[in-house]
Order: structure tokens, then sequence, then C-alpha cells
């Protein structure tokens, strides 16, 4: 009983406004009366005051007259915005004027605390918003809601405090993959094949007829055509093909460095889904490999929706730590759980010659058996690095000449891994999905598969 007591009376708690008054009314005692009176007038002064914030503090409403409810995402998208909803109801006979305080997680684009300022009028609702953003990858948790009613004297104000607390949890991002895939439908869907791959052979599926050549099966000739046409037409049919694609994604220290707000790996993730989705529309098989040195996570290869709802939530549970990547532990896990041929893209980077002659090496194995794409990230920082500015120091020149030193190291490991059959893409992090999209649409267009 004592607590709720206190509770209820350090509720209530007085303004600027109410200090300001108080520190007018004080003057009174300074008023040149004879003393009885002075006193009596400053201290009649001061009760009046006093009374007033009474009065303001009586005319609040009661704790159960407002409810606050809030309406959250039950996920956003790593990079993607949203917003939270805030409904207050009024059962008070008055309009009141109030302010409402969230901490939003820094998870979230918060960090601090954000309020919320309105007007409730009497028997009615009103609602706010605020905007999040997805930022770190994993659960965010948001935190009780406080509302600071105002007196209608603005003399005392009370403070009621809402424990609700909610989850929401920031996943990877699917805001680029439907513009992707409106992409690779306008661009080249015939020729590519995205929906469906075609190729002579013996399938049931009529594709469209040509002129006979030497060495058709005569079988396939189509008589009736032939006698329209003048000559011989041959029915060609099609083949379709469910291929498989696997996505081998480096967890390692590399992809921990940021790129602009974001580190490298969550580019990465976000292309790996774009791809998967192009490839899954293209009637592809998608797996992924996710590891650093140790294998992280394994989608094998599969295709329909539940191919991509495994490979966003093992990508979901997966995060770049300050290890080494372990590439012979990677390929060599590749190698025994994928045995038929496939398109293999790596998504990683190579710095130092150690690094760079494992990745090396094992690409070279990779591209005898598969397909073997390597996607490095540019690291623009240490292109700038490599370029100092016109009379810069001795402690740039120094810093260029170890940046470009390792670009070098890293320009011959990119040629090496060329020269032994493997397909080399080296763009910066922003524009990773879209070089990998049409990387793999360039493939299909040729018919490596």
């Amino acid at each position: 009983m004592i607590r709720r007591l206190f509770a209820l009376i350090t509720s209530y708690v007085p303004t600027a406004r109410l200090a300001c008054w108080l520190a007018i009314a004080s003057l009174a005692w300074l008023v040149p009366l004879p003393a009885p009176f002075s006193v009596a007038f400053g201290s009649l002064a001061m009760l009046v005051v006093l009374g007033a914030a009474i009065i303001d503090a009586l005319q609040l409403p009661p704790r159960d007259t407002i409810a606050v409810s809030r309406t959250t995402p039950r996920q956003i998208g790593s990079g993607d915005d949203d917003t939270i909803r805030y409904t207050l109801a009024s059962t008070w006979s008055r309009a009141v004027s109030l302010e409402l305080a969230e901490r939003v997680p820094a998870a979230l684009g918060g960090g601090g605390v954000r309020a919320h300022r309105m007007m409730l009028p009497s028997l009615d609702s009103v609602s706010t918003t605020t905007p999040i953003r997805g930022v770190r990858r994993g659960p965010a948790t948001l935190g009780s809601v406080a509302v600071r009613v105002h007196g209608a004297l603005g003399l005392i104000d009370v403070i009621r405090e809402i424990d609700a607390e909610e989850q929401v949890d920031v996943v990877p991002s699917l805001s680029q993959v439907s513009r992707f895939r409106l992409l690779a439908v306008q661009r080249r869907l015939r020729d590519a094949g995205v929906r469906q791959i075609r190729r002579r052979g013996g399938g049931m599926s009529f594709d469209a007829l040509r002129e006979y050549v030497p060495g058709d099966d005569p079988r396939h000739i189509d008589w009736k055509a032939s006698g329209r046409r003048g000559a011989a037409q041959v029915r060609q049919y099609t083949v379709e093909q469910g291929q498989s694609v696997i996505l081998a994604l480096d967890a390692g220290r590399l992809m921990t460095q940021l790129a602009g707000d974001r580190t490298r790996f969550e580019y990465a993730i976000n292309a790996c889904l774009v791809l998967a989705d192009v490839a899954l529309q293209g009637r592809d098989k998608i797996g992924l490999l996710v590891f650093d040195d140790s294998v992280r996570g394994w989608v094998p290869p599969s295709s329909g929706t539940a191919a991509m709802r495994a490979i966003r939530s093992t990508l979901a549970a997966c995060d770049a730590r300050l290890v080494e990547p372990d590439y012979a532990l990677a390929f060599r896990t590749l190698a025994q759980r994928q045995r038929s041929r496939a398109l293999v893209i790596c998504l990683s980077d190579v710095i130092d010659v150690r690094a760079s002659r494992a990745v090396v090496t094992q690409t070279r194995h990779a591209a005898l058996r598969h397909i073997t794409v390597f996607l490095a990230l540019r690291n623009d920082a240490l292109v700038a690095a490599a370029q100092p500015a016109v009379g810069a120091g001795e402690a740039e020149a120094w810093r260029g000449a170890a940046a470009e030193s390792l670009l070098d190291a890293r320009a011959d490991a990119l040629q090496r891994m060329r020269r032994a059959g493997v397909q080399v893409l080296d763009v910066p992090p922003q524009a990773m999905s879209a070089a990998l999209v049409n990387r793999y649409l360039s493939i299909k267009a040729r018919g490596e598969l």
C-alpha cells in the first residue's frame, strides 16, 4: 500500500512553469510593507500558486482513462525502412495535451529517446508513427513506453509508464529481389532462358519447326508442314533443365569491413538472395554454403519457395567474424556434398599472399568439375589509400605504397584464377548484385551449364 502511494505521488512532476511562478510569488516577500503584512502577503502569494498546482494536478486524467497500444512489424529487412504505430485512446471527458516517449534500440536505427507531442481529444483516439530501419541483423527488443500528460495550467505533469516489451527480428532484406526479378525478365528472358532452358533433344515438348539438315532424325520430319512449305521441315523439341547453382559465401574477417554504412557481408547477403530468386525463377536449383574457419551453414541445392526460405533463414543466423576463412575446408565440403556438375559462385576477396594462394588453389580444383565464378569484393578504401594526394606527407606515402603492394598481389591472384579457368568478377560491394545477376544470365545464355 505504501509502495503504491509512493509511486502515485512520484508520478506527478512539477514543470518549469510552476518553478517560474513560485519564483515570482517569492518576490512578494520583498514588498516594502510592515513585517506582519509582508510575511502574510508573501505567504498568500505562495499559497495561491501552490493551490493552482494542486487544482491542476486534480484535473489530470486517472491512469486507466488513457490506453496505449503499439503495432510493430514482426520482421524488418536489413537496410529496409518501416514504421511503428502508436494508438492512444481516451475515456476521459476532457481533451489533454501529452507527450509519448519511446526508446528505439540501435538495431532499429535508434539509440536514443524519441518523443511525440500530440493532443488527445476527449472520448476519442489518436495515432502517431515513428520510423525504424533495420541496421543490425538479429532480435531487437522494444521496451516500455512513457506517456507524459500535461496539466491544463501547465504547472503539473503526470508520467505513466506502460510495460510493453516486443521483439522485432531484423532479417536479410528481400527489397531488391523483386527489382532484379523484373530486370531479368525485361533484359534477356528469351535469350538467357531465365524461365526455361531450350536445346535440341529428345524431350516430348514441341518447341519449333526448322528446315531439315543431313544428320537429323527422319522420325522428327513433319510431313504436313513439309508439304505446305515445299521443303523438309523437322520438329524441334525442348529439354527442360533444373541445373544446380551453389553460392559459397565467405563469412571471414575481410567481410567484416564496412562499405558505407553496412559491412561487406550484408551486401553479399543481399546479392545471394537476389541471385537465388532469379535462379529459382529460371527453374534452377539453388544451394548455399556459408563458411569461415568452419562450415557455418549448408543448404543443399533445391527448388521452389522452400529453398528460398531455407537460404534466408540460414543467412539470418550467420554473421561475419574476425577469423581467417578456411577455403580448403569449404571446397572440400563442397566436393563431398555436390558430386554433379554445378555453377559454383564464391563471394569473397583476397588481399594477402597466403590467403590468395589458398583461394587460387581451391578455385582451380573446383573449376575442373564445376563452372566456377569468383566474385571479389573490391575495397574502395584500399584503392583510395593507394593513390595519396599530391603533396601528401611521408606517412601517407608509406601507407599508399603498402596499399599498392596489396592491390598488386590481389590483381595477380585474380589473374591466376582467370588463367585456371575461373570466371572472376571484381566489383565494389554496392554493384555486386547486378554484376552477379548479369554473369548468371550470361552463363545461361551461352548454355555453359
